[in-house]
């Protein structure tokens, strides 16, 4: 893996030119727009993109926190065909961390997010005028299903994936992870992992963060989200500098700093587990950060007027990039239609 990286590290004017070339939209009805917009009192960065404006909006609440989602923008390329994609970096997260800093970025919670995401969307919905699509990933799967219950009039569909479902998955993330290491007969794995999780509530941000590498690393049929998927498009992204991705990591310590508190005991189902609008759950079938099982579990206790849960095949955390062309087909086939024929389609 290092060598891989060091290839892409060699590579990288080379790929990103090539990168800018292929993101290049020239149809008629395209839109493409990238800037700083005025949200809840800041500036805040969003990227809209796709080839056809009239297409429906997939707007993106990102996880981490602080872990922006448009360094993927490349990899995204072939949804913008049918999608108009809408990535937002969040208050304290990207662009918006880099423009703002900590004193501009003021105090962070969910209910900070949450806001400010609607106001996003009553953004979007003033300027292209087409239904949205809200897509929760990951730590952004809780300030997205707030966002889909209290406002269910601006959003014609909640997608989670990723979906986390509070602190109740913990534990099965931790079994999960000894099961895989075990397989692998990593006992230096399962010997730290053991150690880590005796201290449960009393870890450190640095030894919370060396049992989430444990994790990720512990499963190695499906891609590392770190080494795999966020660091090459991280270091390839023709639309990110390496200033950028130094205020990247600067926006993710402060981010997680200032939600762990909340990130320790939010729980989504004691937010109401009625939707008003239809709600699906697009989850990797091997996910041990958000556990496949604990997601499914919340989406059975789930009241929607129309609702699916779909696994994405060889896929960890991270589904939607990681597998992104199955995850496109899901939204093709599952999504898309209902949200562009609604009576016709809801059950």
């Amino acid at each position: 893996m290092a060598v891989n990286m060091l290839t892409t590290l060699i590579t990288r004017k080379s790929t990103q030119k090539k990168l800018a070339k292929d993101l290049l939209i020239t149809t008629p009805d395209a839109i493409v727009e990238e800037g700083f917009i005025k949200i809840g009192g800041i500036d805040q960065w969003i990227t809209i993109r796709g080839e056809d404006q009239h297409n429906p909006v997939l707007f993106f609440i990102h996880g981490g926190p602080a872990s922006t989602y448009s360094i993927f923008t490349p990899l995204l390329r072939p949804w913008e065909k049918y999608f108009t994609l809408v990535q937002w970096d969040q208050r304290g997260a990207g662009k918006t961390f880099r423009k703002n800093g900590r004193t501009g970025t003021g105090p962070l919670t969910f209910e900070r997010l949450v806001q400010d995401g609607i106001e996003v969307a009553e953004f979007l919905r003033t300027r292209i005028s087409q239904p949205i699509i809200l897509v929760g990933s990951s730590v952004g799967s809780f300030t997205g299903t707030i966002m889909a219950r209290r406002r269910p009039d601006l959003f014609a569909a909640y997608v989670g994936t990723d979906q986390n479902t509070g602190p109740d998955a913990s534990e099965l993330s931790y079994q999960l992870t000894l099961e895989w290491l075990r397989n692998a007969g990593n006992t230096k794995g399962v010997k730290a992992v053991e150690k880590l999780r005796a201290k449960k509530d009393q870890l450190t941000p640095r030894e919370a963060t060396r049992l989430h590498q444990w994790t990720i690393k512990a499963n190695p049929t499906v891609p590392n989200m770190i080494m795999d998927l966020i660091l090459p498009a991280m270091l390839t992204s023709p639309n990110h500098t390496l200033r950028d991705l130094m205020e990247y990591f600067k926006g993710m310590s402060f981010s997680a700093e200032q939600l762990a508190p909340e990130m320790k005991t939010i729980d989504p189902r004691k937010l109401g587990r009625r939707f008003d609008l239809p709600f699906f759950v697009l989850q990797g079938d091997t996910d041990a950060i958000t556990p496949t099982a604990a997601a499914k579990a919340y989406f059975d206790e789930i009241e929607a007027p129309y609702k699916e849960f779909v696994l994405i095949k060889q896929a960890g955390h991270l589904a939607a990039f990681a597998r992104s062309e199955q995850f496109l087909n899901e939204l093709l086939q599952r999504v898309r239609p209902l949200v562009l024929h609604p009576i016709i389609n809801a059950k």
